[in-house]
Protein backbone atom coordinates (compact mmCIF):
# COMPACT_ATOMS: atom_id res chain seq x y z
CA UNK A 1 0.00 0.00 0.00
CA UNK A 2 1.14 3.77 -0.85
CA UNK A 3 1.30 4.77 3.20
CA UNK A 4 3.52 1.48 3.66
CA UNK A 5 6.32 2.52 1.49
CA UNK A 6 8.78 5.35 0.83
CA UNK A 7 7.76 7.79 -1.93
CA UNK A 8 10.18 10.18 -2.92
CA UNK A 9 9.39 13.65 -5.08
CA UNK A 10 11.02 14.15 -8.30
CA UNK A 11 15.16 13.96 -8.11
CA UNK A 12 14.59 13.72 -4.22
CA UNK A 13 16.69 10.42 -4.85
CA UNK A 14 19.48 12.67 -5.60
CA UNK A 15 19.97 13.54 -1.52
CA UNK A 16 18.28 10.90 -0.11
CA UNK A 17 17.85 6.64 -0.34
CA UNK A 18 14.82 4.21 -0.64
CA UNK A 19 14.92 0.23 0.45
CA UNK A 20 13.95 -2.23 -2.20
CA UNK A 21 10.27 -2.80 -0.48
CA UNK A 22 9.85 0.91 -1.83
CA UNK A 23 10.28 -0.24 -5.89
CA UNK A 24 8.19 -1.23 -8.20
CA UNK A 25 10.16 -4.14 -10.23
CA UNK A 26 8.31 -5.87 -12.95
CA UNK A 27 8.68 -9.48 -11.52
CA UNK A 28 5.65 -8.09 -9.55
CA UNK A 29 3.52 -7.78 -12.53
CA UNK A 30 0.02 -9.30 -12.08
CA UNK A 31 -2.37 -11.90 -13.55
CA UNK A 32 -4.27 -9.57 -15.39
CA UNK A 33 -1.12 -7.01 -16.48
CA UNK A 34 0.40 -10.70 -17.98
CA UNK A 35 -2.72 -10.96 -19.76
CA UNK A 36 -2.63 -7.51 -21.57
CA UNK A 37 1.05 -7.53 -22.09
CA UNK A 38 0.40 -11.16 -24.16
CA UNK A 39 -2.25 -9.87 -25.86
CA UNK A 40 0.21 -7.04 -27.58
CA UNK A 41 2.18 -9.47 -27.98
CA UNK A 42 -0.29 -12.32 -30.08
CA UNK A 43 -1.08 -8.68 -31.96
CA UNK A 44 2.04 -8.14 -33.01
CA UNK A 45 2.74 -11.79 -33.77
CA UNK A 46 -0.68 -12.21 -35.82
CA UNK A 47 -1.43 -9.40 -37.18
CA UNK A 48 1.44 -7.18 -37.63
CA UNK A 49 5.10 -9.14 -38.44
CA UNK A 50 3.13 -10.98 -41.34
CA UNK A 51 2.53 -7.68 -42.97
CA UNK A 52 5.86 -5.36 -41.95
CA UNK A 53 7.25 -5.09 -45.59
CA UNK A 54 4.29 -4.04 -47.01
CA UNK A 55 3.53 -1.69 -44.07
CA UNK A 56 6.88 -0.01 -44.37
CA UNK A 57 6.75 0.13 -48.16
CA UNK A 58 4.48 2.62 -47.19
CA UNK A 59 1.24 1.41 -47.33
CA UNK A 60 -0.89 4.41 -45.26
CA UNK A 61 -4.09 2.70 -45.76
CA UNK A 62 -2.89 -0.51 -44.48
CA UNK A 63 -1.52 1.43 -41.30
CA UNK A 64 -4.88 2.70 -41.10
CA UNK A 65 -6.58 -0.52 -40.77
CA UNK A 66 -4.06 -2.33 -38.60
CA UNK A 67 -4.66 0.44 -36.08
CA UNK A 68 -8.27 0.13 -36.40
CA UNK A 69 -7.66 -3.56 -35.71
CA UNK A 70 -5.90 -2.97 -32.50
CA UNK A 71 -8.58 -0.70 -31.14
CA UNK A 72 -11.18 -3.52 -31.82
CA UNK A 73 -9.07 -5.69 -29.45
CA UNK A 74 -9.22 -2.96 -27.11
CA UNK A 75 -5.31 -2.50 -27.13
CA UNK A 76 -6.16 1.60 -27.56
CA UNK A 77 -8.63 2.14 -24.56
CA UNK A 78 -6.02 0.94 -22.44
CA UNK A 79 -5.24 4.16 -20.23
CA UNK A 80 -9.07 5.65 -21.13
CA UNK A 81 -11.36 5.37 -18.04
CA UNK A 82 -14.20 3.11 -18.28
CA UNK A 83 -17.15 6.03 -18.51
CA UNK A 84 -15.25 6.72 -21.99
CA UNK A 85 -15.32 3.65 -23.15
CA UNK A 86 -11.49 2.59 -22.12
CA UNK A 87 -10.37 0.20 -19.85
CA UNK A 88 -8.99 2.37 -17.13
CA UNK A 89 -5.60 0.84 -16.52
CA UNK A 90 -3.03 1.74 -14.08
CA UNK A 91 0.43 3.80 -15.09
CA UNK A 92 1.94 0.60 -14.54
CA UNK A 93 -0.22 -1.39 -16.76
CA UNK A 94 0.28 1.41 -19.70
CA UNK A 95 3.75 1.05 -19.42
CA UNK A 96 3.77 -2.71 -19.36
CA UNK A 97 1.70 -2.18 -23.13
CA UNK A 98 3.53 0.51 -24.08
CA UNK A 99 6.66 -1.84 -24.03
CA UNK A 100 5.31 -5.00 -25.59
CA UNK A 101 4.04 -2.54 -28.50
CA UNK A 102 7.20 -0.77 -28.63
CA UNK A 103 8.47 -4.10 -30.50
CA UNK A 104 6.67 -3.29 -33.00
CA UNK A 105 8.55 -1.11 -35.30
CA UNK A 106 6.81 1.61 -37.33
CA UNK A 107 3.70 0.19 -36.03
CA UNK A 108 4.63 1.40 -32.97
CA UNK A 109 5.21 5.06 -33.91
CA UNK A 110 1.73 5.36 -35.17
CA UNK A 111 -0.33 3.39 -32.06
CA UNK A 112 1.96 5.40 -29.58
CA UNK A 113 0.91 8.84 -31.16
CA UNK A 114 -2.84 8.05 -31.50
CA UNK A 115 -2.83 5.99 -27.44
CA UNK A 116 -0.26 8.91 -26.30
CA UNK A 117 -0.03 12.38 -27.56
CA UNK A 118 -3.16 12.27 -30.00
CA UNK A 119 -5.59 10.80 -27.29
CA UNK A 120 -4.27 12.07 -23.74
CA UNK A 121 -4.11 16.11 -24.64
CA UNK A 122 -8.17 15.26 -24.96
CA UNK A 123 -8.60 13.10 -21.96
CA UNK A 124 -6.60 15.03 -19.28
CA UNK A 125 -7.41 18.51 -20.10
CA UNK A 126 -11.04 18.14 -22.42
CA UNK A 127 -14.54 18.93 -21.23
CA UNK A 128 -16.84 16.61 -20.39
CA UNK A 129 -18.57 17.08 -23.51
CA UNK A 130 -15.25 16.78 -25.50
CA UNK A 131 -14.35 13.74 -24.01
CA UNK A 132 -18.12 12.17 -24.78
CA UNK A 133 -17.67 13.92 -28.79
CA UNK A 134 -14.02 12.49 -29.57
CA UNK A 135 -12.20 10.33 -26.53
CA UNK A 136 -15.08 7.85 -26.62
CA UNK A 137 -13.86 7.28 -30.61
CA UNK A 138 -10.73 7.99 -30.47
CA UNK A 139 -10.15 4.85 -27.14
CA UNK A 140 -11.88 2.43 -29.99
CA UNK A 141 -10.03 3.57 -33.18
CA UNK A 142 -12.71 4.51 -34.56
CA UNK A 143 -11.14 8.24 -34.50
CA UNK A 144 -6.90 8.17 -35.08
CA UNK A 145 -5.30 11.41 -33.33
CA UNK A 146 -2.52 13.42 -34.09
CA UNK A 147 -0.23 16.03 -32.10
CA UNK A 148 0.48 19.48 -34.53
CA UNK A 149 2.52 20.91 -32.16
CA UNK A 150 5.97 21.49 -34.51
CA UNK A 151 6.83 24.08 -37.05
CA UNK A 152 9.59 24.97 -39.19
CA UNK A 153 10.74 27.28 -37.29
CA UNK A 154 9.52 26.07 -33.70
CA UNK A 155 11.02 22.93 -32.72
CA UNK A 156 12.72 22.45 -29.19
CA UNK A 157 11.69 26.38 -28.92
CA UNK A 158 7.71 25.15 -29.17
CA UNK A 159 6.16 28.29 -27.86
CA UNK A 160 7.78 30.45 -30.50
CA UNK A 161 5.30 28.95 -33.42
CA UNK A 162 4.13 31.22 -35.75
CA UNK A 163 0.32 29.45 -35.75
CA UNK A 164 -2.48 32.13 -35.25
CA UNK A 165 -5.89 31.72 -34.04
CA UNK A 166 -8.47 34.73 -34.58
CA UNK A 167 -12.33 34.58 -32.98
CA UNK A 168 -14.42 35.28 -35.69
CA UNK A 169 -17.18 38.80 -35.79
CA UNK A 170 -19.82 36.55 -34.49
CA UNK A 171 -17.70 34.94 -31.88
CA UNK A 172 -18.66 31.34 -32.85
CA UNK A 173 -15.38 30.34 -34.11
CA UNK A 174 -11.65 30.91 -33.95
CA UNK A 175 -10.21 31.18 -37.62
CA UNK A 176 -7.21 29.19 -37.55
CA UNK A 177 -3.88 29.81 -39.80
CA UNK A 178 -0.42 28.41 -39.83
CA UNK A 179 1.74 25.54 -40.70
CA UNK A 180 3.15 22.19 -39.35
CA UNK A 181 5.49 19.72 -39.96
CA UNK A 182 6.83 16.29 -38.71
CA UNK A 183 3.06 15.54 -37.80
CA UNK A 184 3.23 11.65 -36.87
CA UNK A 185 -0.06 9.70 -38.32
CA UNK A 186 -1.29 13.05 -40.08
CA UNK A 187 -1.99 11.11 -43.57
CA UNK A 188 -5.59 9.13 -41.66
CA UNK A 189 -5.46 11.10 -38.72
CA UNK A 190 -9.35 11.96 -38.01
CA UNK A 191 -8.47 14.49 -34.76
CA UNK A 192 -5.85 17.01 -34.27
CA UNK A 193 -4.45 18.91 -30.85
CA UNK A 194 -3.49 21.90 -32.57
CA UNK A 195 -1.11 24.37 -30.75
CA UNK A 196 -1.82 28.36 -31.84
CA UNK A 197 -0.97 31.58 -30.51
CA UNK A 198 -4.52 33.80 -29.82
CA UNK A 199 -3.78 36.96 -31.24
CA UNK A 200 -1.03 38.36 -29.76
CA UNK A 201 -1.05 36.22 -26.96
CA UNK A 202 2.22 35.25 -25.09
CA UNK A 203 1.35 31.63 -24.38
CA UNK A 204 0.11 28.59 -26.76
CA UNK A 205 -3.61 27.68 -26.41
CA UNK A 206 -4.78 24.19 -28.29
CA UNK A 207 -7.56 23.53 -30.24
CA UNK A 208 -9.44 20.25 -31.32
CA UNK A 209 -9.77 20.34 -35.26
CA UNK A 210 -10.96 17.88 -37.38
CA UNK A 211 -9.32 16.76 -40.50
CA UNK A 212 -12.34 17.10 -42.90
CA UNK A 213 -12.46 21.25 -41.76
CA UNK A 214 -12.65 23.15 -44.60
CA UNK A 215 -9.20 24.71 -45.34
CA UNK A 216 -6.90 21.81 -43.60
CA UNK A 217 -4.43 20.53 -46.32
CA UNK A 218 -2.08 17.94 -45.35
CA UNK A 219 0.97 16.95 -47.36
CA UNK A 220 1.99 13.91 -49.19
CA UNK A 221 4.31 12.30 -46.97
CA UNK A 222 7.76 12.68 -45.85
CA UNK A 223 10.05 10.10 -47.44
CA UNK A 224 12.40 9.17 -43.97
CA UNK A 225 15.31 7.03 -43.20
CA UNK A 226 13.23 4.94 -40.44
CA UNK A 227 9.78 3.72 -39.30
CA UNK A 228 8.86 3.81 -42.79
CA UNK A 229 5.42 2.69 -42.32
CA UNK A 230 4.32 5.70 -39.92
CA UNK A 231 3.17 8.90 -41.72
CA UNK A 232 4.56 11.82 -40.91
CA UNK A 233 3.59 14.92 -42.96
CA UNK A 234 3.07 18.86 -42.97
CA UNK A 235 -0.09 20.65 -42.06
CA UNK A 236 -1.54 23.73 -43.35
CA UNK A 237 -4.15 25.54 -41.58
CA UNK A 238 -5.82 27.88 -44.08
CA UNK A 239 -8.91 29.87 -42.74
CA UNK A 240 -9.89 26.99 -40.63
CA UNK A 241 -13.20 27.53 -38.82
CA UNK A 242 -12.32 25.48 -35.29
CA UNK A 243 -15.49 25.77 -33.51
CA UNK A 244 -14.73 27.68 -30.00
CA UNK A 245 -16.49 24.76 -27.98
CA UNK A 246 -13.15 22.98 -29.62
CA UNK A 247 -10.81 25.35 -27.51
CA UNK A 248 -9.20 22.91 -25.16
CA UNK A 249 -8.63 23.71 -21.82
CA UNK A 250 -8.25 27.36 -21.45
CA UNK A 251 -6.98 30.13 -23.78
CA UNK A 252 -3.16 30.72 -23.09
CA UNK A 253 -3.05 27.10 -21.37
CA UNK A 254 -1.63 25.50 -24.48
CA UNK A 255 2.05 25.38 -23.94
CA UNK A 256 1.38 23.99 -20.64
CA UNK A 257 -1.13 21.26 -21.89
CA UNK A 258 2.45 20.53 -24.77
CA UNK A 259 4.75 20.65 -21.98
CA UNK A 260 2.74 18.12 -19.65
CA UNK A 261 1.70 15.92 -22.60
CA UNK A 262 5.69 15.73 -23.64
CA UNK A 263 6.54 14.62 -20.31
CA UNK A 264 3.72 11.36 -20.45
CA UNK A 265 5.97 10.68 -23.93
CA UNK A 266 9.13 10.84 -22.70
CA UNK A 267 8.43 8.57 -19.54
CA UNK A 268 6.20 6.14 -22.54
CA UNK A 269 8.98 6.35 -24.48
CA UNK A 270 11.28 4.84 -22.12
CA UNK A 271 8.91 1.71 -21.68
CA UNK A 272 8.41 1.77 -25.59
CA UNK A 273 12.22 1.12 -26.99
CA UNK A 274 12.31 -1.30 -24.04
CA UNK A 275 10.21 -3.76 -26.22
CA UNK A 276 12.38 -2.87 -29.26
CA UNK A 277 15.57 -3.77 -27.33
CA UNK A 278 14.55 -7.02 -25.83
CA UNK A 279 13.52 -8.04 -29.65
CA UNK A 280 16.60 -6.79 -31.17
CA UNK A 281 18.51 -9.14 -28.40
CA UNK A 282 16.58 -12.43 -29.18
CA UNK A 283 16.90 -11.68 -33.43
CA UNK A 284 20.59 -11.55 -32.01
CA UNK A 285 21.18 -14.54 -29.85
CA UNK A 286 18.92 -16.72 -32.63
CA UNK A 287 21.31 -15.87 -34.97
CA UNK A 288 24.49 -16.30 -33.40
CA UNK A 289 22.85 -19.86 -32.32
CA UNK A 290 22.40 -20.57 -35.75
CA UNK A 291 25.67 -19.01 -37.67
CA UNK A 292 28.75 -20.59 -37.92
CA UNK A 293 32.13 -19.31 -38.67
CA UNK A 294 35.38 -21.60 -38.34
CA UNK A 295 33.38 -24.27 -38.26
CA UNK A 296 31.51 -23.27 -34.75
CA UNK A 297 28.33 -20.85 -34.11
CA UNK A 298 29.26 -17.30 -32.82
CA UNK A 299 27.66 -17.82 -29.82
CA UNK A 300 31.13 -19.52 -28.86
CA UNK A 301 33.55 -16.68 -29.74
CA UNK A 302 33.80 -14.52 -26.31
CA UNK A 303 34.12 -11.19 -28.72
CA UNK A 304 30.03 -12.18 -29.38
CA UNK A 305 29.54 -12.79 -25.51
CA UNK A 306 30.59 -9.67 -25.15
CA UNK A 307 28.23 -7.79 -27.06
CA UNK A 308 25.37 -10.46 -26.13
CA UNK A 309 25.89 -9.72 -22.72
CA UNK A 310 26.20 -5.96 -22.58
CA UNK A 311 23.13 -5.77 -24.58
CA UNK A 312 21.30 -7.55 -21.93
CA UNK A 313 22.91 -5.60 -19.24
CA UNK A 314 22.13 -1.78 -20.52
CA UNK A 315 18.13 -3.62 -21.12
CA UNK A 316 18.11 -4.78 -17.46
CA UNK A 317 19.47 -1.88 -16.37
CA UNK A 318 16.95 0.78 -18.35
CA UNK A 319 13.90 -1.59 -17.40
CA UNK A 320 14.47 -1.26 -13.50
CA UNK A 321 15.00 2.58 -13.73
CA UNK A 322 11.56 2.69 -15.85
CA UNK A 323 9.06 0.38 -14.12
CA UNK A 324 10.53 2.18 -10.67
CA UNK A 325 9.05 5.21 -11.49
CA UNK A 326 5.63 4.16 -12.33
CA UNK A 327 4.40 2.94 -8.65
CA UNK A 328 5.39 6.66 -7.63
CA UNK A 329 3.23 8.12 -10.67
CA UNK A 330 -0.07 6.06 -10.11
CA UNK A 331 0.63 6.78 -5.78
CA UNK A 332 0.84 10.80 -6.86
CA UNK A 333 -2.14 10.24 -9.31
CA UNK A 334 -4.44 8.19 -6.61
CA UNK A 335 -2.66 11.58 -4.03
CA UNK A 336 -3.90 14.34 -6.51
CA UNK A 337 -7.57 12.98 -6.99
CA UNK A 338 -7.58 12.19 -3.00
CA UNK A 339 -7.21 15.98 -2.50
CA UNK A 340 -10.15 16.64 -5.08
CA UNK A 341 -8.31 17.04 -8.29
CA UNK A 342 -10.33 16.03 -11.12
CA UNK A 343 -9.86 12.61 -12.87
CA UNK A 344 -7.55 13.67 -15.96
CA UNK A 345 -5.35 16.68 -14.41
CA UNK A 346 -4.72 14.47 -11.08
CA UNK A 347 -2.99 11.96 -14.04
CA UNK A 348 -1.53 14.63 -15.96
CA UNK A 349 0.10 16.20 -12.94
CA UNK A 350 0.56 12.69 -11.25
CA UNK A 351 2.64 11.83 -14.37
CA UNK A 352 4.36 15.66 -14.91
CA UNK A 353 5.17 15.59 -11.57
CA UNK A 354 8.30 13.24 -12.10
CA UNK A 355 9.46 15.39 -14.85
CA UNK A 356 13.24 14.42 -14.04
CA UNK A 357 13.05 10.84 -14.42
CA UNK A 358 11.04 11.33 -17.40
CA UNK A 359 13.72 12.68 -18.90
CA UNK A 360 16.21 10.41 -17.75
CA UNK A 361 14.26 7.05 -19.11
CA UNK A 362 13.81 9.25 -22.52
CA UNK A 363 17.82 9.97 -23.24
CA UNK A 364 19.54 6.78 -21.20
CA UNK A 365 16.28 4.40 -22.53
CA UNK A 366 16.94 6.01 -26.38
CA UNK A 367 20.79 5.81 -26.01
CA UNK A 368 20.51 2.13 -25.03
CA UNK A 369 18.32 1.00 -27.99
CA UNK A 370 20.85 2.41 -30.35
CA UNK A 371 23.35 0.55 -28.48
CA UNK A 372 21.54 -2.35 -28.98
CA UNK A 373 20.64 -2.51 -32.39
CA UNK A 374 24.07 -1.45 -33.31
CA UNK A 375 25.34 -4.38 -31.76
CA UNK A 376 22.66 -6.32 -33.16
CA UNK A 377 23.88 -5.49 -36.89
CA UNK A 378 27.33 -6.55 -36.41
CA UNK A 379 26.47 -9.61 -34.65
CA UNK A 380 24.78 -10.40 -37.56
CA UNK A 381 27.64 -9.10 -39.78
CA UNK A 382 27.07 -8.69 -43.84
CA UNK A 383 23.58 -10.17 -43.17
CA UNK A 384 22.60 -7.33 -40.42
CA UNK A 385 23.15 -4.92 -43.69
CA UNK A 386 20.74 -6.84 -45.73
CA UNK A 387 16.98 -5.47 -45.29
CA UNK A 388 15.96 -9.32 -45.64
CA UNK A 389 16.93 -9.26 -41.70
CA UNK A 390 14.97 -7.64 -38.80
CA UNK A 391 17.56 -5.89 -37.37
CA UNK A 392 18.55 -3.74 -40.52
CA UNK A 393 14.73 -2.59 -39.85
CA UNK A 394 15.57 -2.15 -36.15
CA UNK A 395 18.10 -0.53 -36.61
CA UNK A 396 16.84 2.60 -38.50
CA UNK A 397 13.77 2.75 -36.54
CA UNK A 398 15.82 3.23 -33.72
CA UNK A 399 17.53 6.65 -34.58
CA UNK A 400 14.49 8.83 -34.21
CA UNK A 401 13.88 7.99 -30.68
CA UNK A 402 16.84 10.36 -29.96
CA UNK A 403 14.82 13.47 -31.34
CA UNK A 404 11.25 12.27 -30.43
CA UNK A 405 9.80 13.94 -27.68
CA UNK A 406 12.85 16.72 -27.19
CA UNK A 407 16.09 16.10 -28.48
CA UNK A 408 18.51 13.99 -26.38
CA UNK A 409 20.79 17.35 -25.73
CA UNK A 410 17.66 19.27 -24.59
CA UNK A 411 16.07 16.19 -22.33
CA UNK A 412 19.60 16.36 -20.56
CA UNK A 413 20.05 19.84 -19.72
CA UNK A 414 16.06 19.64 -18.67
CA UNK A 415 17.26 16.82 -16.05
CA UNK A 416 19.92 18.94 -14.54
CA UNK A 417 17.41 22.38 -14.38
CA UNK A 418 14.41 20.67 -13.54
CA UNK A 419 16.32 19.11 -11.01
CA UNK A 420 17.71 22.51 -10.00
CA UNK A 421 14.55 24.44 -10.09
CA UNK A 422 12.44 21.28 -7.41
CA UNK A 423 15.12 21.89 -4.97
CA UNK A 424 14.83 25.86 -5.29
CA UNK A 425 11.04 25.38 -4.79
CA UNK A 426 11.56 23.50 -1.27
CA UNK A 427 11.25 19.89 -2.61
CA UNK A 428 13.75 19.09 -1.27
CA UNK A 429 17.57 20.17 0.03
CA UNK A 430 19.71 19.69 -2.91
CA UNK A 431 21.82 22.93 -2.65
CA UNK A 432 22.15 22.81 1.44
CA UNK A 433 23.70 19.05 1.20
CA UNK A 434 25.84 20.17 -1.94
CA UNK A 435 27.20 23.42 0.24
CA UNK A 436 27.46 21.14 3.36
CA UNK A 437 29.09 18.15 1.48
CA UNK A 438 31.66 20.91 -0.24
CA UNK A 439 32.20 22.43 3.51
CA UNK A 440 33.90 18.82 4.36
CA UNK A 441 35.75 17.72 1.48
CA UNK A 442 38.91 17.37 3.47
CA UNK A 443 36.91 15.07 5.67
CA UNK A 444 36.32 12.46 2.89
CA UNK A 445 38.04 9.24 2.50
CA UNK A 446 37.58 5.77 1.43
CA UNK A 447 34.66 4.75 3.96
CA UNK A 448 35.16 1.02 3.25
CA UNK A 449 32.97 -1.27 5.46
CA UNK A 450 34.35 -4.63 6.27
CA UNK A 451 32.07 -7.69 6.23
CA UNK A 452 29.32 -5.63 4.49
CA UNK A 453 26.88 -7.58 2.16
CA UNK A 454 27.21 -7.05 -1.81
CA UNK A 455 24.07 -4.70 -2.10
CA UNK A 456 25.94 -2.84 0.97
CA UNK A 457 28.73 -2.63 -0.85
CA UNK A 458 27.04 -1.46 -3.98
CA UNK A 459 24.37 0.97 -2.68
CA UNK A 460 27.61 2.65 -0.95
CA UNK A 461 29.00 2.90 -4.20
CA UNK A 462 25.98 4.84 -5.69
CA UNK A 463 25.61 7.07 -2.31
CA UNK A 464 29.15 8.02 -3.08
CA UNK A 465 27.76 9.23 -6.86
CA UNK A 466 25.44 11.02 -5.36
CA UNK A 467 28.41 12.83 -3.42
CA UNK A 468 30.09 13.72 -6.42
CA UNK A 469 27.14 14.76 -8.11
CA UNK A 470 26.32 17.10 -5.22
CA UNK A 471 30.25 18.63 -4.99
CA UNK A 472 30.15 19.34 -8.97
CA UNK A 473 26.96 20.96 -8.84
CA UNK A 474 28.00 23.26 -5.21
CA UNK A 475 31.22 23.98 -7.45
CA UNK A 476 29.69 24.51 -11.21
CA UNK A 477 26.98 27.02 -9.22
CA UNK A 478 29.98 28.92 -7.57
CA UNK A 479 31.96 29.22 -10.62
CA UNK A 480 29.05 30.51 -13.23
CA UNK A 481 26.41 31.50 -10.67
CA UNK A 482 22.63 32.41 -12.81
CA UNK A 483 25.03 32.13 -15.65
CA UNK A 484 25.56 28.10 -15.23
CA UNK A 485 22.58 27.89 -17.72
CA UNK A 486 25.11 28.91 -20.25
CA UNK A 487 27.90 26.01 -19.73
CA UNK A 488 25.56 23.36 -21.53
CA UNK A 489 28.79 21.32 -21.35
CA UNK A 490 28.95 21.51 -18.07
CA UNK A 491 25.44 20.75 -17.63
CA UNK A 492 25.64 17.88 -19.76
CA UNK A 493 28.11 16.19 -17.83
CA UNK A 494 26.35 16.44 -14.46
CA UNK A 495 23.31 15.14 -16.54
CA UNK A 496 25.06 11.96 -17.29
CA UNK A 497 26.14 11.32 -13.48
CA UNK A 498 22.60 11.79 -12.19
CA UNK A 499 21.15 9.55 -15.04
CA UNK A 500 24.18 6.79 -14.47
CA UNK A 501 23.36 7.40 -10.47
CA UNK A 502 19.73 7.21 -10.62
CA UNK A 503 19.60 3.63 -13.12
CA UNK A 504 22.72 2.49 -11.13
CA UNK A 505 20.43 2.61 -7.98
CA UNK A 506 17.38 1.03 -9.50
CA UNK A 507 19.03 -1.86 -10.58
CA UNK A 508 20.38 -2.46 -7.07
CA UNK A 509 17.46 -2.03 -5.76
CA UNK A 510 15.81 -3.78 -8.29
CA UNK A 511 17.90 -7.24 -7.64
CA UNK A 512 17.75 -6.58 -3.80
CA UNK A 513 14.05 -6.95 -4.50
CA UNK A 514 14.51 -10.07 -6.58
CA UNK A 515 16.87 -11.77 -3.85
CA UNK A 516 14.04 -11.17 -0.76
CA UNK A 517 11.47 -12.59 -3.35
CA UNK A 518 13.48 -15.54 -5.02
CA UNK A 519 16.28 -16.37 -2.75
CA UNK A 520 19.92 -15.54 -3.33
CA UNK A 521 20.77 -19.10 -5.23
CA UNK A 522 17.97 -17.90 -7.78
CA UNK A 523 19.12 -14.65 -8.63
CA UNK A 524 23.29 -15.01 -9.04
CA UNK A 525 23.63 -13.77 -12.73
CA UNK A 526 21.79 -10.69 -11.87
CA UNK A 527 24.56 -10.44 -9.68
CA UNK A 528 26.51 -10.53 -11.95
CA UNK A 529 24.79 -7.67 -13.92
CA UNK A 530 24.56 -5.50 -10.82
CA UNK A 531 28.29 -6.07 -10.58
CA UNK A 532 29.10 -4.84 -14.58
CA UNK A 533 26.78 -2.11 -14.62
CA UNK A 534 27.93 -0.13 -11.21
CA UNK A 535 31.69 -1.26 -12.12
CA UNK A 536 31.00 0.43 -15.67
CA UNK A 537 29.00 3.08 -14.08
CA UNK A 538 31.96 4.26 -11.75
CA UNK A 539 33.87 5.02 -14.70
CA UNK A 540 31.56 6.93 -16.54
CA UNK A 541 30.39 8.99 -13.58
CA UNK A 542 33.84 9.54 -12.72
CA UNK A 543 34.70 10.63 -16.10
CA UNK A 544 31.57 12.97 -16.46
CA UNK A 545 32.85 14.46 -13.14
CA UNK A 546 36.48 15.02 -14.24
CA UNK A 547 35.26 16.81 -17.86
CA UNK A 548 33.01 18.92 -15.36
CA UNK A 549 35.24 20.17 -12.79
CA UNK A 550 38.23 20.59 -15.43
CA UNK A 551 35.94 22.91 -17.18
CA UNK A 552 36.07 24.89 -14.23
CA UNK A 553 39.54 25.93 -14.32
CA UNK A 554 42.95 24.71 -12.58
CA UNK A 555 43.44 26.08 -8.68
CA UNK A 556 43.59 24.68 -5.18
CA UNK A 557 39.67 24.34 -4.92
CA UNK A 558 39.57 22.31 -8.37
CA UNK A 559 42.52 20.00 -7.02
CA UNK A 560 40.62 19.11 -3.80
CA UNK A 561 37.16 18.43 -5.98
CA UNK A 562 39.66 15.80 -8.08
CA UNK A 563 41.01 14.60 -4.86
CA UNK A 564 37.51 13.54 -3.68
CA UNK A 565 35.91 12.76 -6.87
CA UNK A 566 39.00 9.98 -6.94
CA UNK A 567 38.01 8.67 -3.64
CA UNK A 568 34.31 8.63 -4.17
CA UNK A 569 34.16 6.84 -7.82
CA UNK A 570 36.71 3.83 -5.98
CA UNK A 571 34.73 0.69 -6.50
CA UNK A 572 35.80 -2.82 -6.32
CA UNK A 573 37.69 -4.75 -9.54
CA UNK A 574 34.94 -7.18 -11.17
CA UNK A 575 35.97 -10.15 -13.48
CA UNK A 576 34.10 -8.26 -16.19
CA UNK A 577 34.89 -10.93 -18.68
CA UNK A 578 33.68 -13.95 -16.54
CA UNK A 579 30.79 -12.05 -15.36
CA UNK A 580 30.08 -10.88 -19.35
CA UNK A 581 30.69 -14.59 -20.13
CA UNK A 582 28.22 -15.85 -18.02
CA UNK A 583 25.43 -13.49 -18.83
CA UNK A 584 25.74 -14.09 -22.36
CA UNK A 585 25.64 -17.76 -21.79
CA UNK A 586 22.14 -17.43 -19.98
CA UNK A 587 21.14 -15.70 -22.97
CA UNK A 588 22.62 -18.41 -25.11
CA UNK A 589 21.15 -21.27 -23.60
CA UNK A 590 17.56 -19.25 -23.35
CA UNK A 591 17.80 -18.26 -27.03
CA UNK A 592 15.76 -15.36 -26.06
CA UNK A 593 15.63 -12.42 -23.69
CA UNK A 594 13.90 -13.95 -20.59
CA UNK A 595 15.93 -11.47 -17.74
Amino acid sequence: MMENRKVLKSGEFLVDEIGPKDIFIPEEFNEEQLMIAQTCTDFLETELYPILDKLDSPDIELMKSTLKKAGELGLMGISIPEEYGGFGQSFITQMLAAEKIGAGYSFSVAFMAHTGIGTLPLMYYGNEDQKQKYVTKLATGEFLGAYCLTEPGAGSDANSGKSKAKLSEDGKHYILNGQKMWITNAGFADIQTVFAKIDNDRCLSAFIVERNSPGVVVNPDEHKMGIKGSSTAQIFYNDVMVPVENLLGNRGEGFRIALSILHMGRIKLGANVLGASKKAITDSVKYANERKQFGVLISTFGAIKFKLAEQVIRTFAIEAATYRVCKDIDDQIEKNKSAGIEKGRATIEGISHYAVEAAILKVYGSEVLDYVVDEAVQIHGGMGYSAEMAVERGYRDSRINRIFEGTNEINRLLVVDTAMKRAMKGDFNLFGEAEKLAGNMDSIKNDQIPRESCFEEKLRYIKNFKKVILIVINGASKQFGKNLAREQEILMCISDMIMETYVSESVALRIQKLEAMKGTYAIAIYKEILDVFIYDAAAKVRKAAFDAVYSLGSGEMSAKYIRCIDILTSVAGVNVKEARRKIADNLISDNSYKF
